[in-house]
């Protein structure tokens, strides 16, 4: 495992509680659990009333956990059950809880005392001090200990030590189980996004799609019509034949990840902007301010094209007034974000809800503008995408912001 677990993050506390309640019921001997830094994870079962009133002092009690801590650091050492002394004389066993060599904590059992000749050759496990016997409170508690034969206390160590094994195994298997099913989600949504990268790529690409029939016949004919408006002087026919052709180019030579450089983006838009210009003369002025930094960011396939041709669907085709559009470019050291800005009427919120929710109908625009949206966050992640402003009053437009990385191709 490459994670280190804490106990309480390991095991699930309330059932290691019951065990040890049970345990400690049907052993006849005092439980708890301490995590690696000799820190009780549990309430302790079956205390004799000298070491739960000696925990009641905060002097004594300090001793204890020292024990505790000391019993179980043996124990995760030695790999296996240790049977020893506390600071007061009695004998206790610490049982290591662990999981690929590493120690989340112990099982302390004991405060009894075993036959006197097998006693006296137990270790302590720190240094031997008389200081409970400062409170004459409790001397009399400590004359009155329990004992048990040696040979039941250890055998009740490696019943332990099984239980503690079986308890850790158990959950290894469940951790690893739990990963392996975190793993295979996280396959299946980047093979869901895979799919919808593609589906959306797909409905990007249906225009580029419909001019790859016969893309050398096209352009012959294009460079055929380019030539012949040249010999006749047709300057305006000239410059609009070349910038189709170079339209046609850009969705026949897209890459197949779906992304493009910002400025083979923007040639495009201006390409079909200068189109516009010739067929609308004075219905629309068109200002791209964008910073030539900008033009090697990656930015994905027809991204800002489809929001200009709305511009033209729903502002200047509709209306009799002249419009306009604006495009401009920042970026935060991290991101770049492109706005568009435009002086028509504008949209609802409610509107602007449903297009970003991908509920819109066509006749809204909101089939493309959704697309976007969602090809950014599948190629980006979910912190980028696109944002609709507007108050919805005439002439006071349309604000779209995109954002993506600022990244250089």
């Amino acid at each position: 495992m490459n994670r280190k677990y804490k106990l309480h993050e390991f095991l699930d506390v309330e059932r290691l509680q019951t065990l040890q309640d049970n345990f400690s019921k049907s052993m006849l001997i005092a439980l708890v659990v301490v995590d690696q830094d000799g820190v009780p994870v549990t309430h302790p079962s079956g205390f004799s009333d000298f070491c739960a009133r000696s925990r009641m002092n905060q002097s004594l009690a300090r001793h204890c956990y020292n024990s505790d801590s000391a019993g179980g650091e043996a124990a995760m050492r030695a790999g296996k059950p240790v049977v020893y002394r506390c600071y007061c004389g009695f004998v206790e066993f610490a049982v290591p809880i662990m999981i690929n060599n590493h120690y989340l904590g112990a099982f302390i059992s004991g405060q009894v005392k075993v036959e006197e000749e097998k006693e006296k050759s137990i270790p302590y496990i720190l240094d031997n001090n008389h200081l409970w016997q400062e409170n004459t409170w409790i001397t009399n508690l400590h004359d009155n200990m329990q004992r048990m034969p040696y040979e039941r206390f250890e055998s009740t160590a490696y019943t332990l030590l099984h239980v503690a094994s079986y308890l850790v195994e158990q959950a290894h298997t469940n951790n690893i189980e739990r990963e392996l099913r975190h793993k295979e989600q996280e396959l299946t949504s980047e093979l869901r996004k895979r799919v919808e990268i593609e589906r959306s790529l797909h409905d990007a690409e249906f225009k580029a799609l419909s001019y790859q029939i016969n893309p050398h016949f096209l352009f012959n004919v294009l460079n055929t019509i380019g030539r012949l408006a040249f010999l006749e002087d047709a300057n305006r026919t000239e410059t609009m034949v070349h910038d189709f052709s170079d339209m046609m180019r850009y969705l026949l030579r897209k890459n197949n990840n779906g992304l493009i450089t910002l400025g083979q983006e923007l040639n495009y838009v201006n390409c079909y902007m200068a189109i516009q210009k010739v067929r609308m003369t004075e219905r629309f002025d068109y200002v791209c301010d964008i910073a030539e930094k900008y033009n090697n960011v990656v930015c994905p396939f027809l991204i800002l094209q489809p929001l200009v041709e709305n511009f033209f669907n729903y502002v200047v085709e509709p209306r009799e007034v002249k419009s306009h559009i604006i495009l401009r470019a920042n970026d935060d050291g991290k991101d770049v974000i492109i706005e568009i800005t435009d002086n028509g009427d504008g949209i609802s919120a409610e509107d602007i809800e449903h297009i970003l929710s991908g509920n819109q109908n066509r006749q809204k625009g909101g089939i493309g503008i959704n697309n976007i949206k969602n090809r950014l966050q599948l190629l980006f992640g979910e912190n980028y995408g696109l944002q609709i402003t507007s108050p919805h009053k005439p002439m006071f437009g349309t604000t779209i912001k995109l954002r993506f990385p600022l990244l250089a191709a």
